[in-house]
């Protein structure tokens, strides 16, 4: 499954970032979890039929622009820039709507009970 992951990361991410992750990442402590990402995320997960890599890339994009994980976003955007690049703007503007403004609307309706629940009990 390694083998498979890298082929795939590889192809996704190009050789040179893969080779830079991997090697900055070779010592006892990064290693492991670099063979983990590339044997269960690459291989096991993107190795799947069901969605192609394009598919993959642009929930990639959606998921980890809600999870706040900028420095993995600037490489998927990288990605994605030779294989969605027409679809980015609308990924991001799809988080806006489904994820960012829910949240906040979310928040904002929490909030206000919790200021009545504090003003009337204390």
């Amino acid at each position: 499954m390694y083998d498979k992951g890298l082929e795939i990361r590889t192809a996704v991410m190009g050789k040179a970032y893969v080779d830079k992750a991997l090697a900055s990442n070779a010592d006892d402590f990064g290693k492991p979890v670099q063979d983990y990402v590339t044997e269960c995320a690459w291989g096991a997960v993107w190795g799947r039929e069901g969605l192609s890599r394009k598919t993959r890339s642009m929930l990639n994009l959606a998921m980890i622009s809600i999870l706040n994980r900028p420095h993995e976003l600037r490489g998927h955007i990288r990605v994605a820039l030779t294989n969605i690049s027409f679809a980015i703007r609308e990924i991001f503007m799809q988080v806006g709507d489904y994820a960012a403004a829910p949240a906040m609307l979310d928040s904002v309706r929490i909030a206000k009970e919790m200021f009545v629940e504090i003003e009337k009990n204390g």
